[in-house]
């Protein structure tokens, strides 16, 4: 065999070695738990064929506790490139096999290479993470090498769209990237997420909680807020963010993929006009309202479990890729509260930074009162969704369906905060408050007084409807630009998204606001 030939065997050998990891036991011991390796879930996630790998032969350079005995080609993660339906994406995922996934300097560098790498490119980065935290062995370099990954996380937000899946431990520093991200989707039973483990807890303050109790998926997707999916599978997750990448641009200079669209624009929803109760405080499904006018009745919901008195997600209308921002009167009669306003401020945020024009449908009584909700800055955080409405310049149509009442109406995107056009159902309210709330304060020496001060409420109370309880009012001003049917709701966004596709709007110029944080 000729000396060329032998150093291709020694590659072609050297590669076998790198795609081994931690080694066949290892290997074996991550799919007893249920779990994928590194490359498989890389392979499951692009596109067949497309993966080309960076940094292979990596290895640590480490010589504390006898680290210089134990290396592996590589060095606990697997990076690079590929397509998804055809698209360009940066992705890396921690290979749990060597050294527990453990962050060493030398996986900081590979990560920042594709992350640098992305943003060169103008594409998405996903983030695959199975790691128990920093590589104790290596100190304050490792540390650094989680300042170096956050760092061009900052950098990148807003410039291209980065996903990260929870797919194993994450501890620690290590939490901070996947919450840099925009979207962390988490596997339930086998993920978890906290900065102190449940020894530290129970040190500190005596607390007994489990891994699953501290940081599982369930937890994190329906108390904290801090993962945007809960997923029962791999297989699942890995699905979701090819789903959830259809949605989105590569990056913000570019419009999100239009994709053909068979249901006919002028298709009309009857049983719409009569979704709304008699009752005003009767409740009725919001998202039967969102599948019926959106296309196939498609609808990607992010956050479903948290919050949910508010529903965000992506749909499309006639094709094109759009937020939805609705109030769920089933749930807290959809009321805002702190954790519906912080949920609803991130995603307007997101789909501004990568021109997804916004589609918000408003039946909303007001802010939730209440120590709980004062003591916990419900100011603050309804000042969020109120700056993300004001400041988004993409395409924003609103449709208020039933009641928009108080500062509430105002923040769910009305024409006040720069909304390109405003509809309105003839069931719409849009009012201070409610009638019965408004005589109190307008009526109460009048209402004392009265001979019959039950008649006497009820008359004002009818008044009150009559004048400001429908949408007239508020068309009369040109803050809504017109009633419409509601089973031509469809067709009226869909023309609204259309006329304002040209949009060109600027924000004065800064280095950048102070939102309420």
């Amino acid at each position: 065999m000729s000396n060329q030939l032998n150093k291709v065997q020694e590659l072609i050998d050297l590669r076998a070695k790198a795609r081994l990891g931690g080694g066949q036991k290892r290997i074996d011991s991550q799919h007893k738990k249920g779990k994928y390796t590194a490359r498989e879930r890389i392979a499951m996630l692009l596109d067949e064929g497309s993966f080309e790998e960076f940094d292979m032969f990596l290895q640590h350079r480490c010589t504390n506790f006898g680290m210089e005995k134990e290396s592996y080609l590589g060095d606990g993660v697997v990076t690079g490139s590929g397509t998804i339906e055809g698209r360009l994406v940066y992705v890396f995922a921690q290979d749990f096999t060597v050294f527990g996934g453990s962050l060493s300097e030398t996986m900081a560098l590979k990560i920042c290479k594709v992350m640098d790498q992305a943003m060169k490119m103008g594409a998405p980065v996903i983030g695959i993470n199975d790691s128990g935290g920093a590589r104790i062995q290596e100190g304050v370099n490792a540390l650094a090498g989680y300042g170096e990954i956050f760092e061009r996380n900052i950098l990148a937000s807003g410039v291209v769209p980065q996903i990260s899946a929870i797919f194993g431990p994450s501890a620690g520093g290590a939490v901070y990237s996947p919450a840099l991200t925009d979207f962390t989707i988490m596997a339930k039973g086998s993920s978890y997420m906290f900065l102190t483990g449940p020894k530290v807890v129970k040190t500190v303050t005596g607390e007994d909680v489990s891994q699953e109790q501290l940081g599982g998926a369930s937890v994190h997707a329906s108390k904290s807020g801090v993962a945007h999916f809960a997923i029962d599978t791999e297989e699942d997750g890995i699905s979701l963010i090819r789903h959830l990448l259809s949605f989105i641009p590569q990056n913000n200079m570019e419009e999100a993929p239009l994709k053909a669209c068979e249901d006919p624009i002028d298709r009309l929803e009857d049983a719409l006009n009569e979704v709304i109760p008699d009752n005003p405080n009767k409740p009725y499904d919001m998202y039967e309202v969102i599948g019926s006018i959106i296309d196939n009745g498609e609808f990607l919901e992010v956050h479903r479990d948290y919050a949910q008195n508010i529903i965000v997600g992506f749909a499309r209308f006639n094709g094109m890729s759009v937020g939805i921002v609705a109030n769920q009167p089933k749930v807290l009669a959809g009321v805002l509260d702190s954790n519906a306003s912080r949920k609803a401020a991130r995603f307007v945020r997101f789909c501004d930074a990568f021109n997804i024009p916004l589609v918000t449908l408003v039946d909303v009584p007001g802010f939730l009162p209440g120590t709980g909700q004062e003591y916990n800055g419900v100011i603050v955080h309804g000042a969020k969704l109120l700056y993300a409405y004001g400041e988004a310049t993409v395409p924003k149509v609103t449709v208020t369906l039933r009641k928009a009442y108080g500062g509430a109406y105002i923040v769910m995107s009305s024409k006040h905060l720069r909304s390109d056009i405003n509809y309105a159902w003839p069931s719409a309210e849009i009012a201070v408050m409610g009638a019965s709330g408004a005589i109190e304060v307008l009526y109460a020496k009048e209402a004392a007084n009265a001979e019959d001060p039950a008649a006497f409420v009820a008359q004002k109370e009818q008044e009150y409807r009559d004048a400001f309880s429908n949408p007239y009012n508020a068309a009369r001003y040109g803050y809504v630009d017109d009633v419409i049917e509601p089973r031509n709701t469809r067709f009226r966004v869909i023309r609204a998204l259309q006329q304002l596709a040209t949009k060109r709007q600027i924000n004065p110029a800064k280095k950048h606001g102070n939102l309420p944080l």
